[in-house]
């Protein structure tokens, strides 16, 4: 028994008419009456008695009538009491995400959705997208900002419209922090110190292309601030995400783009059909429009 049925079978009660209630439902009366006709199958009693004039209810279809009165009314009610409560929605939300330059438009994210839903608080957590995906898969995380190559088909996602640039990082007194940009052929007899995700570390080869067999990776990291540490103490150049490096010490690290450029997106992912909390439902159709506009805008 639909409530959408439900709705039709009142509306012909107080049309007392199949016809008129079409009319009024803006759909065909042989559609209404294959309805009407199911409904009365579902609860397996005659509802109407059809006259020639009109129709009316049979005592069964009178029962039928209160009840149905009532659970619209209650759906209606539970809907608008929904509306109401938007301001008072409150709990804690769970995001994973990395060091990506991403990370400022989702702090943007949180601070409007925080105006509109104030008792809202977030707990986040850094990781690459493996340690990320593998939290979401295990409900411990709500949503992620994941870094692409990332499988994303067990996922629903919006992806953002932040370009994250691959830069070198090296040492300020290396001869390459001269340079503008940093090519693959710059690198050739160098150490590298790549990211751990495998993923994001089959990019970087791609982008070395034949100058792969001319580097050593003696080091892999999965944090960009552990990166540049071991790359100021001499053990490499590392290979990182630009947004990721926003407080280096000029004097002793610097950071050069790549050439051609290597460039990666975001996604901000949950899982398909994952239970979520109101808080969290808000969050993603907020999270949607938000990031709809932005890019708009941009």
């Amino acid at each position: 028994m639909e409530l959408r049925v439900l709705r039709y079978f009142l509306v012909v009660v107080r049309e007392e008419s199949i016809t008129k209630a079409a009319e009024v439902l803006h759909i065909t009366q042989p559609t209404l009456s294959r309805q009407l006709k199911e409904l009365e199958e579902d609860v397996g009693v005659t509802l109407f008695e059809r006259g020639t004039r009109k129709i009316t209810l049979t005592n069964e279809g009178v029962l039928l009538r209160r009840r149905a009165e009532d659970i619209v009314a209650l759906v209606d009610k539970t809907s608008q009491e929904l509306l109401e409560q938007d301001e008072e929605v409150s709990g804690e939300i769970f995001v994973g995400w990395g060091e990506v330059e991403a990370v400022h438009q989702m702090a943007e994210l949180f601070k409007a959705f925080k105006k509109k839903y104030p008792l809202v608080k977030f707990s986040t957590y850094a990781a690459n997208a493996t340690a990320v995906t593998y939290k979401l898969d295990k409900g411990l995380l709500d949503v992620g900002l994941l870094l692409e190559p990332v499988s994303i088909d067990k996922y629903e996602y919006i992806r953002l419209n932040v370009k994250e640039h691959w830069m070198a990082i090296i040492k300020a007194n290396d001869p390459l922090a001269k340079k503008k940009f940093i090519t693959p052929k710059d690198l050739i007899g160098r150490n590298l110190i790549l990211p751990m995700r495998s993923e994001t570390t089959g990019e970087v080869r791609a982008w070395l292309g034949d100058v792969i067999s001319q580097v050593t990776v003696d080091i892999k990291s999965n944090f960009s601030t552990n990166t540049t540490i071991m790359v100021e103490h001499g053990l490499g150049i590392g290979i990182s995400i630009e947004g990721s490096l926003p407080y280096i010490d000029e004097k002793k690290i610097c950071c050069r783009r790549l050439k051609p450029a290597l460039d990666a997106t975001n996604v901000l992912a949950w899982r398909r059909q994952q239970p979520a909390s109101l808080a969290v439902q808000k969050f993603i159709e907020f999270a949607k429009c938000f990031l709809s506009m932005t890019r708009h805008k941009n």
